[in-house]
């Protein structure tokens, strides 16, 4: 599956010629650091995340890994799987995130990421497939189904923060017709705010305002 840019930036990719050899893509100053935010962003999820012990709360691993990049890594397709720890071979969620530039809502000349979340068809079929060699892992994206949400993300100092739009987006999902997500990815991990919403605007699921999921690498000490 080929990602779908905008115009805006299409533009922003400028295509070169040399002599005798074939068409490529070169980059452009507005969109370097953008890309050198995705690689960091693909780089800092992938790998397997533990969520720190809680009274009231299962204990889940988060499984991240690279299925597909761009040339030039202007767009970076990853697997994800959530599973409870204690049934691994079970994953109760499964997507695969397109992370690429999306241009500022508030400022069209300003480039931020956008991790973009799709639903796999078959989901089954897909469970641990960050084990299987990374060549066959790209076969997922002929699986591709419903895009579910967007978060876009921007550099906070030494932190990447992402946000769904102030809208949310929707669902039908325990009962919420509304979801939203703030994402924290920090030096320890990542902690996460995922919330449902009923039609009134009520929380009904989630994270807790001062109680967040908090996701930690798995073996770092």
């Amino acid at each position: 599956m080929l990602s779908r840019f905008s115009g805006a930036i299409a533009g922003l990719l400028t295509l070169s010629l040399t002599s005798g050899s074939a068409p490529s893509f070169a980059m452009t100053p507005l969109l370097q650091p953008v890309v050198e935010e995705i690689n960091a962003i693909a780089a800092h999820l992938v790998g397997e995340m533990e969520t720190v012990p809680h009274p009231e709360r299962s204990q889940v691993r988060m499984t991240t890994c690279v299925v597909h990049q761009s040339e030039f890594h202007y767009d970076t397709y990853l697997y994800q799987e959530q599973a409870l720890v204690k049934k691994l071979d079970q994953p109760y969620r499964q997507r695969v995130l397109l992370l690429a530039p999306a241009v500022d809502s508030l400022q069209e000349d300003v480039l931020q990421v956008e991790s973009r979340a799709f639903r796999l068809e078959d989901q089954a079929d897909w469970a641990g497939l960050c084990d299987r060699p990374e060549p066959e892992r790209a076969e997922v994206l002929e699986a591709l189904g419903e895009r579910v949400c967007s978060v876009f993300i921007e550099q906070v100092e030494l932190t990447y923060v992402g946000k769904t739009p102030p809208e949310g987006c929707p669902t039908n999902f325990r009962g919420a017709v509304t979801i939203s997500n703030t994402v924290i990815l920090h030096e320890a991990g990542m902690d996460t705010w995922d919330r449902g919403f009923d039609a009134e605007g009520n929380q009904i699921w989630g994270a807790k305002e001062d109680e967040p999921y908090q996701f930690r690498w798995v073996g770092l000490e």
